[in-house]
């Protein structure tokens, strides 16, 4: 099956996986490092940068808010302090998309909430993401089902019949969305992947179907894709050292460019599922693959049996080895030396 977001963008079928660099709150709440993501995503390959755009009074109770959040990894007393350091306003998510479109790259965000929600479809951005968090959030997917605009959506913390219900209330609308696989850790144990839940997807949703990784490493991106993963998400940073949960699961820009570039491999390499003899094959052939050759000198009229016949890389080349058993017990029509070629016309 095949999505279109754009006149550009299109996910599944034949396309090239769309990769999804995202930053999340890697950016550190400092608008000029998520600048510097944005252009590292893009100088990376990726085929979208990806941020997060949350209401925090929509997804929030106050209290939740209000608890106590003093860790390594903390930016404020509170959760909600916290919270708000790393939120940007919707002047500088204006001000990013607008950055993004200067350096080429296609912008969008997760949609935390309704009113985030609706301030991305306002911001025209190509698709908007619908994260695990929400994965069993029902109002809120058919809110955005109703809206009539692309989506991607993970399904990490529920099971395959949460996965068959978001399915549901999406398609009873649009067919414009796909399904990630994820597993919400950070980082995933590797054992807890889970890969072939995507052959699952793949058999079971009749839309494209992808992943979003936050184990360590490329290793298991790389797998989805050749498991058949349309979608490959994986989070980005300028440094592994900043605070935050996701960056010990992020991807430096070097790591993100040879992800992607072993992305591109795997893709060529796949090919069909036809096998064939291939043009690069042929000096092999040439040079190694073994012909029928004569064990013995025989003479015209004389019958060739089994210890007659052997199968060796002969020059010049004789009849293919898996004709072997075609020859054997058939008559020469001319004379034959010890190692000639048997080709033919030598034989009736």
């Amino acid at each position: 099956m095949e999505v279109k977001i754009t006149d550009d963008i299109k996910i599944g079928a034949n396309n090239p996986c769309f990769i999804i660099a995202e930053v999340g709150q890697n950016h550190q709440g400092d608008i000029e490092i998520a600048k510097k993501l944005i252009k590292a995503a893009k100088e990376a390959g990726a085929s979208c940068v990806k941020f997060q755009k949350t209401c925090l009074k929509e997804k929030f109770t106050k209290k939740y808010l209000e608890r106590p959040y003093e860790t390594s990894n903390s930016w404020g007393k509170t959760y909600g302090d916290h919270k708000r350091h790393l939120e940007f306003s919707e002047s500088q998510y204006r001000e990013l998309f607008k950055y993004a479109q200067e350096v080429g790259i296609p912008f969008t965000a997760s949609a935390m909430d309704m009113v985030s929600f609706d301030f991305l479809v306002n911001l025209k951005v190509p698709f908007i993401k619908i994260g695990s968090g929400d994965s069993n959030n029902l109002l809120f997917l058919k809110y955005a089902a109703s809206k009539m605009v692309p989506l991607i959506i993970s399904t990490g913390m529920v099971d395959k019949t949460a996965v068959k219900t978001i399915y549901d209330i999406i398609s009873a609308h649009h067919k414009s969305f796909c399904l990630l696989h994820c597993i919400s850790a950070y980082p995933v144990p590797f054992e807890d992947c889970n890969l072939t839940v995507l052959q699952d997807y793949k058999n079971t949703f009749d839309v494209p179907v992808g992943y979003s990784g936050q184990e360590v490493g490329t290793a298991v991106g790389l797998a989805a894709v050749a498991l058949g993963a349309k979608v490959l998400e994986k989070h980005i940073t300028l440094d592994k050292s900043m605070k935050g949960t996701d960056h010990v699961c992020s991807l430096t820009p070097n790591e993100f460019k040879q992800l992607v570039r072993d992305v591109r491999v795997i893709e060529a390499s796949l090919g069909t599922p036809i096998k064939k003899v291939v043009t690069s094959e042929i000096p092999c052939i040439d040079k190694l693959q073994k012909s029928l050759v004569m064990g013995c000198t025989k003479n015209k009229g004389e019958i060739l049996y089994p210890g007659d016949v052997k199968i060796k890389v002969a020059e010049p080349k004789g009849l293919n080895a898996l004709h072997f058993d075609d020859v054997i017990y058939k008559t020469l029509v001319y004379d034959k030396k010890e190692d000639e070629p048997l080709n033919e016309g030598d034989f009736c």
